[in-house]
């Protein structure tokens, strides 16, 4: 990437469009502009305009289109202060479209996670699943025969890595910091603009771009959108206040995370109810208002704001929890979800829906080995022996033992609302075909059945899709595969069993994997049937089956 291009010296159109939400006869498309201006989207006989905002320099739209026609694929155009910018009359992929839903279709639903970089500028890793995905679907389209369209792409964390940036903007960060900020890392981004660079990067990728462009999306973040191990611990908290650097990256990272992701995580409908989005779209340069925002999001990190967010595609309802942010760190009150993210998490749950499925970034069932351990160091952390403690928490921040089994009360908590939801109790009834918890994080794929108990009627699963482009180092596999090996388990749970911890509230084995490349998860719902499929990359850049299984 040269000086220019990381200036986003790209013409009007910076980035995007994004196809985000789809609701009803409405849709949000997310831009970024060079400059302030009015987006148009004309998607014929629908529309919507939008004014930017600006941030710190740099400008964003998210345009609402009205009027969509039912059960329609519509192409669309973008216009910024009257001028078309989109389509470009040299782009190589087909023109983007808004699909609406036929009634009572299956639900199709393409999740992962991890994804570092575009293969145009990472080479390191096997090729991207996800641009795999997307050149396969390009295919389908101009055959004229797609054999599927998602009706929606579920990003479940690590859509950028702040912490371990591709070498070209680490080369441009060398020379940002002679200028400014000397104090900050050199292979970091810490201010907002450094991130709109990872953004650009990222989804600038021309396939990337366009599936983003014509395939609905949600996301949710990781850890690395921030800093690795981001809220392990109160102590973490506490290490990193003493960086002169980090109380700006917490701010822009929040703050370029609502911008870029969360915002079109918002359904049309619910745009007016977000304040963030009404201070921000009332004005023209909304610099100060996140730059607070995103100070308060992390200093009040239970009432500031929810990350969390719900939505139903036919009689399929997806819940996507924040397992980062809000996060209880007190000793002794440690919890995934705060009280009052677990009172809302449990108001989405009563209805009448076939399918709930559960965007989780962090896995709720691990390999039972891990989970044991993860269990037990929790115990070694809460010590109030201090040598103890500061052991386990070492162990824990080391090799990245935070996950749900490492919150003891939350994996229990989520354990017995899912039996809950599954035995038809909790204002659902009948209980749902199948219970999905999609997640990702651990750099390998997954699935695991889970026993909640003799009274649950749904089928329920852990479905683990990681990374999307990353990798895990070939030394720690044997370990990942170690974990799911019985002896080990009982092995680890005699550990966790020395240090009084009681038996976990669910069984689980595992279904499928672990597979350890690059690849896309295919959710597919039909009717009260549930199918899973892992597809990973080969060399040629193609996709291959890696898992299929009927979960219901």
């Amino acid at each position: 990437m040269s000086e220019t291009e990381l200036d986003h010296d790209r013409g009007p159109l910076v980035l995007g469009p994004v196809l985000r939400r789809v609701e009803g006869d409405r849709a949000t498309v997310w831009v970024e502009t060079a400059r302030p201006a009015t987006v148009e989207v004309d998607a014929a006989p629908a529309g919507g305009a939008a004014r930017t905002f600006s941030v710190h320099g740099h400008h964003y739209a998210l345009v609402v289109v009205d009027g969509l026609p039912p059960d329609a694929v519509t192409s669309y155009r973008v216009r910024i202060d009257g001028v078309e910018v989109w389509p470009a009359p040299d782009d190589q992929c087909p023109p983007p479209v808004i699909r609406t839903r036929p009634a009572g279709a299956p639900v199709r639903l393409v999740f992962g996670s991890c994804r570092e970089a575009s293969p145009l500028s990472v080479t390191r890793y096997p090729p991207d699943a996800l641009d795999a995905y997307s050149a396969r679907l390009i295919e389908s389209i101009r055959s004229d025969a797609p054999t599927e369209w998602p009706d929606l792409l579920v990003l479940l964390g690590d859509q950028v890595y702040a912490d371990e940036t591709p070498e070209k903007i680490q080369r441009w960060l060398k020379r940002r910091r002679r200028q400014r900020r000397a104090d900050a890392p050199t292979t970091q981004v810490v201010d907002f603009h450094e991130y709109t660079k990872l953004y650009l990067d990222s989804w600038g990728d021309p396939e990337i771009r366009w599936l983003l462009s014509t395939v609905p999306s949600v996301m949710i973040f990781d850890d690395h959108e921030i800093i690795d191990d981001w809220n392990t611990s109160q102590r973490w908290r506490e290490q990193m206040a003493g960086l002169s650097w980090w109380p700006q990256r917490i701010q822009a990272g929040l703050a370029s995370y609502w911008v870029y992701q969360h915002m079109g995580n918002l359904a049309p409908s619910a745009l007016a109810e977000c304040p963030v989005y009404a201070a921000v779209s009332s004005t023209g340069d909304a610099t100060e208002i996140l730059d607070d925002f995103g100070t308060r999001a992390d200093r009040d990190r239970a009432a500031a704001y929810r990350w969390s967010y719900v939505l139903d595609i036919d009689r399929t309802r997806l819940v996507v929890l924040d397992n980062r942010a809000a996060r209880e760190l007190e000793q002794g009150k440690r919890a995934m979800l705060p009280d009052s993210e677990w009172a809302w998490f449990a108001k989405q749950l009563p209805g009448d829906y076939d399918h709930l499925v559960i965007g989780s970034s962090l896995p709720w069932l691990l390999p039972p080995a891990i989970h044991h351990l993860e269990a037990a160091t929790e115990r070694l952390a809460e010590s109030p022996r201090g040598w103890v403690g500061r052991f386990g928490e070492k162990l824990r921040q080391a090799v990245d033992l935070e996950h749900w089994a490492a919150f003891g009360r939350s994996f229990e908590a989520l354990s017995a609302m899912l039996a809950q939801i599954g035995a038809g109790h909790g204002g659902v009834s009948p209980a749902p075909a199948s219970i999905s918890v999609l997640s990702g994080d651990v750099h390998h794929s997954y699935a695991a059945r889970a026993d909640l108990g003799s009274e649950v009627e749904s089928a329920v699963h852990q479905l683990t899709c990681s990374p999307v482009h990353n990798d895990m180092p070939k030394l720690v596999r044997p370990a990942m595969k170690f974990g799911w090996n019985p002896p080990a388990a009982r092995m680890m749970r005699s550990v966790a069993r020395s240090l009084g911890l009681r038996k976990p509230p669910v069984r689980w084995r595992k279904t499928a994997g672990p597979y350890f490349g690059n690849a896309v998860g295919l959710l597919l719902l039909e009717g009260r049937s549930a199918h899973v499929a892992i597809q990973g990359t080969r060399p040629d850049k193609t996709l291959g089956e890696v898992a299929a299984l009927k979960l219901s």
